[in-house]
């Protein structure tokens, strides 16, 4: 008897700007693979991620719930296992659901609704991470520096190549079993790959496919520090840029290493959709490729994510099924809150309603099928991770964004006519009555005063726990024997990065006269 439910195979990278994106208006990255899948796609031109930080940001998408309302802050907050996700829903509908590579679940619960993981986890599952606002904004939970940008480069091999190769084999070889299953079961996949997270190193045949003197540097130079927002300047120190010195060269050999690991994700992508076509699994399934958020790859001389200008907040949502959809662009505003719904939605094939929770996303089923008209056009962001000092906040409507950051500093960006974010208009009084609309949506329900002491008490608590255990267990989950010892545990995700690289490069050191 033929499935009647469609597969899904859902593919993510780890830092992948929606800016990187060759459909978006980048002409150096070389991706043949997503360039296909958009094409014959649906592309989400404006998705944005709820919190621009790791594990918060994937307890939302799977949950349809917005990071602070599940208590999700930073990358060891414990991911509640209390809290439905579309895992736990797509089984009751009968599907099985399965998971290979990383998803940066926090706490003793390290599947949330896959009944199967297929690898182990990268990163710490325990409180090793914790923010602590009580030491300031020079705080570094993961050591991280601006030492990864120097150091990028071509290697023969990374600790991130060796995760990533293992999650393509083992994500390949679950479709290959998948497709041996000869039964009614539809199956939800997913494949979740490191790259391209900093640092930005990569084999020679990725590095290669690039002409380095054709890299192109970034659009908005480094701000002055009396020019910088109140988070920028946070992240400033945070990330040490005011201990390193930074050229115009680190930043091409950074976008350079940075275009090639998101080659070689693609070449991953048209590995595992090689597949689905080879087994007639085609025919079937949805794929969906995104990511937990973006990179701001040297733009105002900033790094990594933590803020919510669109080289950090905006990520790629491209959904492919030429039998179900046909190719198209969508405009409007929406985020990751928005897949959790979307997926049962198209799994139950009307609009699904046994929520065990109030969700915050909405349903992307109908702009997929071409209608713009029910989409809200209003997406949410949060931050109190790494180089905060308090909780901030960002709502987009149309091409309006305005960020409220610690209630320090406002910014208002008008991103049709401003798309590199220069030109902050919350101080114009020709623009008050829009900010003012902004803002009241931005602050409706939420109370800055009242999540700092909750998200205080939270640093508290944890980071306690965490200097009695010592980090013991890591909770990550096992697929084999060594498991408990292999990629990142208890260290900083940079340090452990730079000693697994092959060749080894000696640790650039901070610079105390640097200006950037």
């Amino acid at each position: 008897m033929p499935q009647s439910k469609p597969n899904f195979l859902l593919i993510m990278a780890d830092q992948f700007t929606a800016k990187a994106l060759r459909a978006l208006g980048n002409k150096t990255v070389i991706t043949p693979n997503l360039d296909r899948l958009i094409e014959k796609g649906v592309l989400f031109e404006n998705c944005y991620c709820n919190l621009p930080m790791c594990a918060p940001s994937r307890a939302s998408l799977h949950t349809g719930k917005l990071p602070f309302s599940i208590g999700m802050y930073d990358n060891a907050n414990e991911f509640p296992s209390d809290l439905p996700t579309f895992a736990h829903y797509l089984r009751n509908l009968g599907y099985r659901v399965e998971l290979a590579g990383k998803m940066h679940f926090v706490g003793s619960d390290q599947y949330h609704g896959y009944e199967k993981r297929h690898t182990t986890e990268i990163y710490p599952a325990n409180f090793a991470w914790t923010v602590d606002w009580s030491k300031g904004r020079t705080y570094r939970p993961t050591n991280l520096t601006m030492a990864p940008i120097i150091e990028s480069g071509p290697c023969i091999r990374s600790l991130q190549m060796d995760y990533d190769d293992e999650v393509a084999y083992s994500g390949c070889q679950a479709l290959y079993d998948l497709a041996r299953k000869y039964d009614e079961k539809p199956f939800f996949l997913t494949v979740s790959f490191t790259s391209p997270h900093s640092p930005f190193v990569i084999g020679q045949k990725y590095w290669d496919l690039y002409d380095h003197e054709a890299i192109e540097l970034p659009e908005v130079p480094p701000m002055e520090l009396d020019n910088m927002d109140h988070l920028s300047r946070n992240l400033h120190y945070c990330q040490a840029r005011d201990e390193y010195t930074v050229t115009d060269e680190h930043r091409r050999m950074a976008r350079h290493g940075y275009y090639g690991m998101i080659s070689y994700i693609d070449e991953k992508v048209g590995q595992l959709i090689s597949i689905l076509e080879e087994t007639g699994l085609d025919d079937n399934t949805i794929t969906i490729f995104t990511s937990d958020h973006g990179e701001m790859m040297g733009e105002r001389g900033m790094w990594f994510k933590q803020h919510f200008f669109d080289w950090a907040a905006k990520v790629p949502l491209i959904f492919h099924s030429p039998e179900d959809f046909g190719s198209t662009k969508v405009a409007a505003n929406v985020s990751l809150i928005d897949l959790m719904p979307t997926f049962l939605d198209l799994a139950s094939g009307k609009e699904f309603e046994d929520y065990s929770m109030e969700i915050d996303g909405s349903s992307l089923v109908r702009a997929l099928g071409g209608s713009s008209e029910v989409l809200s056009d209003t997406v949410i962001s949060e931050f109190a991770a790494d180089g905060s000092t308090g909780p901030s906040r960002m709502v987009k409507i149309g091409s309006w964004k305005y960020m409220w950051l610690e209630g320090v500093d406002e910014l208002l960006y008008n991103l049709d006519d401003d798309p590199n974010e220069v030109r902050n208009l919350s101080a114009d009084p020709n623009y008050s009555a829009q900010k003012q609309s902004l803002k009241h949506v931005l602050l409706d329900g939420w109370d800055p005063v009242s999540l700092r002491r909750v998200i205080n008490e939270s640093q508290r608590r944890r980071l306690s726990i965490h200097k009695a255990t010592g980090g013991f267990p890591t909770n990550v989950n096992i697929a084999r024997v060594d498991d408990e010892h292999r990629y990142v545990r208890n260290a900083g995700a940079a340090d452990t990065k730079a000693k697994a690289r092959l060749p080894y490069v000696t640790p650039v050191k901070p610079d105390t006269k640097a200006k950037r």
